[in-house]
């Protein structure tokens, strides 16, 4: 490699760098708004799930909703989440590679999933493998708008009334810390209502009845858990592009090294080259 050719890679990479470095930033930047969103919906999240707690201990408080009936399973729904970008390391390659996997799993049992995609990228990726997408959101994670998910957990609910679904399950990466992110499987319909532990040590009296107030409760639990993994899902992202920008940068720091190390060697070795020639032609004289 010559000297000019190694100046032009050291250029290119320095180039590469400045990239890679800005993305890191602005991923950071995302991130922490992403985590803010989750932090912001959790006491939401959580409420849900205490009055839902509560109503469990009322007789027959669940048990007329369709939402929390258990029948045999003939037809499932997966729902799907990946970005709708690249550069963010192994993160959509191992929701690909799971989604892969579940539906495998579910076409024991339906032969024909339906198969809902958030994100490009899956929808992509699933569509050239030949399995039937039933719809691709793909600016839903974007925009993260809570009217876009509640609108498909309002589809999926219908669904399930009418008997069309047995089962509907999201398949998500979920966000543990900035540097650990994991893919679950998790179950929005049919809803799990969780039990009390013990006695309701108050006696409140529910207008309306707490089998009306289920009704209402359960759909918001439903729209609820969806824009999670939504919000889930994006920050998973963010954090993985932020961890795969920042292994980038170094790996540009380090080819910039061995590169400036290499031209000056050859560099070197070129002026004494040049010398060698001028003290053997003073000789020659």
């Amino acid at each position: 490699m010559s000297l000019k050719e190694i100046k032009t890679r050291i250029a290119s990479v320095a180039g590469t760098r400045k990239t890679t470095s800005a993305m890191k930033m602005v991923s950071s930047v995302k991130l922490r708004k992403a985590q803010q969103s989750i932090q912001y919906a959790l006491p939401y999240v959580e409420q849900l799930d205490h009055i839902l707690e509560s109503l469990s201990t009322v007789p027959d408080a669940g048990r007329i909703s369709p939402l929390v009936v258990e029948r045999p399973v003939r037809n499932v729904a997966l729902v799907c989440f990946s970005s709708d970008s690249s550069l963010c390391g192994g993160f959509n390659a191992n929701i690909i590679r799971h989604s892969r996997s579940v539906i495998s799993e579910i076409m024991k049992t339906d032969d024909t999933p339906h198969i809902y995609t958030i994100g490009q990228k899956i929808t992509d990726s699933l569509g050239k493998l030949g399995y039937g997408i039933d719809r691709g959101y793909s600016g839903m994670m974007a925009k993260r708008l809570y009217a876009d998910a509640a609108s498909l957990a309002d589809d999926l609910m219908d669904m399930f009334r009418q008997g069309q679904l047995d089962r509907v399950v999201l398949s998500y990466t979920h966000f543990v810390s900035p540097g650990c992110q994991k893919v679950v499987d998790e179950q929005l319909l049919p809803v799990s209502v969780p039990q009390a532990h013990g006695e309701s040590g108050t006696d409140y009296i529910l207008e309306p009845s707490a089998q009306e107030l289920m009704e209402r409760l359960l759909p918001k639990v439903i729209r609820m858990k969806l824009y999670r993994a939504v919000l889930d899902s994006y920050a998973s992202e963010q954090a993985a592009r932020v961890v795969a920008m920042q292994a980038a940068t170094e790996n540009a720091d380090r080819l910039t090294q061995e590169l400036t190390l290499q031209y000056n060697k050859l560099r070197q070795q070129a002026i004494t080259n040049e010398l060698l020639d001028l003290a053997g032609g003073l000789q020659n004289e």
